[in-house]
């Protein structure tokens, strides 16, 4: 999976765009602020600001741009109504700028920065299958793992990967509000993990969700030992296990990556 953010980096390299971003909105309207997409000059987008005729007007205008038509200047102001054949009844206003590859470097960081902070820990195949899909998302992926070479040598730009040994010592300087996600290879690491998740809660309170791979018989397992460690009821249950939403069969990485995807998606709540 490629997110549209490595396809907007990856065609900077060879020619310049347009990028129209959503600045605000008012009232009903098919995508929030922040939302992007860029134009080229043979009319193909990168995203969307929603579709219909607000983005055939939009990407006409950066096409007309690219094209050696007059520069946009400041924000435009779109009413969703009769004049676009739209009927959300909201307001829209766009900003456009000319992009090239040397904005590369400060557009991947502005892009990221907006993003809600993902560790996961656990490079086997469903870690794989999750941190592709997550950054696909509005997710920035922080991957550990405490084995050398498991991670693939090109990723997308979303994803950040580590190598930590002990793996635990990597929940110390977790960015706060990271969610976390546990699916190791060995269920001693997870407790670990998790264990460590754990005692930056009772300290620092800063991990919203907390979620680790397993059937309710490993979790059933892991509480009795957490509470030989010393951890209330309470504390456990912070902890998620089994993680995804219910309803989701089967149990192929990819089909457990859309279930957990989905699961950290409804922990953000509402958005826009």
């Amino acid at each position: 999976m490629t997110s549209m953010l490595d396809l907007l980096l990856q065609r900077l390299r060879v020619e310049d765009g347009v990028l129209v971003r959503i600045d605000a909105t008012q009232g009903s309207v098919p995508r929030e602020a922040g939302t992007w997409m860029a134009v080229w000059g043979d009319g193909t987008l990168t995203g969307t600001i929603g579709g219909g005729h607000l983005e055939f007007q939009a990407a006409r205008a950066a096409r007309d741009w690219l094209g050696g038509g007059p520069a946009i200047e400041g924000p435009r102001r779109h009413a969703l109504g009769p004049a676009l054949g739209q009927c959300c009844g909201g307001v829209v206003v766009l900003s456009y700028q000319r992009v090239g590859a040397a904005d590369a470097p400060a557009l991947r960081d502005a892009f990221t920065r907006r993003l809600e902070p993902v560790a996961l820990f656990g490079g086997g195949h469903v870690g794989a299958a999750l941190a592709r899909l997550l950054a696909t998302l509005p997710f920035a992926v922080r991957w550990i793992d405490s084995r050398e070479g498991v991670f693939a040598p090109a990723l997308p730009a979303r994803i950040a990967t580590e190598h930590s040994e002990p793996v635990q010592d990597a929940v110390a300087d977790l960015v706060p509000g990271s969610r976390v996600l546990v699916m190791s290879f060995s269920h001693a690491e997870d407790l670990d993990i998790v264990v460590a998740c754990l005692k930056r809660l009772r300290t620092r309170d800063d991990l919203p969700y907390v979620g680790l791979i397993g059937s309710r018989t490993k979790w059933a397992t892991f509480r009795h030992r957490l509470a030989a460690r010393g951890f209330t009821e309470a504390e456990m249950d912070r902890v998620t296990c089994p993680i995804g939403i219910p309803g989701i069969a089967g149990k192929e990485p990819e089909v457990i990556a859309v279930a957990v995807a989905a699961q950290l998606l409804q922990s953000l709540g509402p958005r826009g």
